[in-house]
């Protein structure tokens, strides 16, 4: 349930209150919300600075790799001096420091299916910055258990992709686009990425779920916003249930 706004908090945020969309409401809501962002490196990294900022009251940083130097070109919340610890540790310094007014959780390991699934529902919305494809279709298929919007992101070479799944009957998950699109395996160790397209998609992620968590504007469920860099251009896809979906089809007795 919403609380109401100190006075501290009424100053902080006074930019989004003044938004006839967002305002008092949704600012009290998002103090009380909880968000797991799933993945600390570039994406996880702008995503989380802008929730944080926002005021989003409490949040859940899962990833169990430390910084090395190589990261530091686009994971914004690590320094040089971070290199070698954990990125948990290092990013939830950095967010303190950027807004003390809320809480992180940290959790520096992979998490098995019911620890992971404990968690999403403690959540209400979750971010999916991981970068690989097992990762991706677990937290997809637990978020769809646990009935919790996932706000899917991606980011290779000039190229970002970012997709929103409510969990609802006759949407789709993110099974559904990657069955009809496809993965790709490649990371940035071998393909690289420009700085700036992780902070570009990431902060989309951090806007989608501003939006989801204050009923603010609209948001693009079951679509895929794919941006090409190279040429600083959008497309937004359509994506439909797929029939025999192993998540969420009902026809093929998922729960």
């Amino acid at each position: 349930m919403a609380e109401r706004l100190t006075d501290y908090q009424r100053k902080r945020y006074t930019r989004q209150l003044l938004l006839p969309s967002f305002g008092f409401d949704a600012q009290e809501q998002l103090v009380v919300s909880t968000v797991m962002v799933l993945g600390v490196g570039g994406l996880g990294c702008a995503a989380a600075q802008y929730l944080c900022a926002a005021g989003v009251g409490h949040l859940i940083l899962v990833d169990d790799d430390s910084v090395e130097l190589s990261n530091l070109q686009r994971q914004v919340l690590h320094g040089e001096a971070d290199i070698g610890r954990q990125k948990v540790d290092s990013a939830h310094d950095s967010l303190l420091r950027l807004n003390p007014d809320i809480t992180i959780e940290t959790v520096a390991q992979k998490l098995a299916d019911a620890a992971l699934l404990k968690k999403i529902k403690s959540c209400h919305v979750v971010l999916d910055c991981s970068d690989n494809l097992d990762t991706r279709r677990q937290l997809n298929r637990l978020c769809f258990q646990a009935e919790t919007p996932l706000v899917s992101g991606a980011a290779i070479r000039f190229e970002g992709q970012v997709a929103v799944f409510t969990m609802q009957e006759s949407t789709p998950c993110y099974e559904c686009l990657s069955q009809r699109f496809g993965e790709q395996q490649l990371s940035c160790v071998e393909s690289g990425v420009l700085a700036p397209l992780v902070g570009i998609v990431g902060s989309l992620q951090a806007l989608e779920t501003l939006k989801l968590l204050g009923g603010a504007g609209t948001v693009p469920v079951g679509k895929l916003m794919l941006f090409d860099g190279a040429y600083s251009q959008w497309q937004t896809f359509q994506l439909e249930q797929w029939k025999d979906c192993p998540v969420c089809s009902r026809s093929t007795g998922a729960d």
